[in-house]
């Protein structure tokens, strides 16, 4: 799903409860994840729930790489919250990935304000994660 759409259902549901039966639907839509990447490699460091993502690096003909991710998560909102930032991530350029702050969209969404501070931080890890992959993606051109 696109991020302008789920930003648009978020602003849609005004109760809370609400919203986060959205969250774990959006993280039930996620495409099934891949049993060989649960693995130390994939696995994302600083969150209490198990949360697994991979990273696929493509080059487009301009020589411009754009990346695509896949996650898991063995907690129902956590896995939510995956499928957030995957939407908002995935098919950019590396660039912009890495230069791109998710603060914005998880202000516009109330999400700094309704998450546990465990699940922030591990938000937080995983947005860290991210950009680190674009990072490498744009040293290993």
């Amino acid at each position: 799903m696109a991020i302008d759409n789920i930003v648009d259902d978020f602003e849609f549901l005004d109760d809370w409860e609400d919203r986060y039966r959205y969250i774990i639907e959006l993280g039930r839509s996620l495409e099934p994840y891949p049993e060989e990447d649960r693995d130390d490699l994939h696995k994302v460091r600083g969150c209490v729930s198990q949360v697994w993502l991979s990273t696929r690096v493509e080059t487009d003909d301009s020589g411009t790489q754009i990346l695509h991710f896949k996650g898991d998560s063995d907690a129902h909102i956590v896995r939510g919250l995956v499928a957030i930032m995957i939407a908002f991530y995935t098919g950019r350029t590396a660039s912009e990935i890495a230069n791109q702050e998710a603060t914005d969209l998880l202000l516009r969404l109330g999400l700094n304000e309704h998450l546990t501070p465990q699940r922030s931080n591990g938000l937080n890890s995983l947005v860290v994660r991210m950009r680190k992959e674009a990072e490498n993606a744009l040293l290993a051109a």
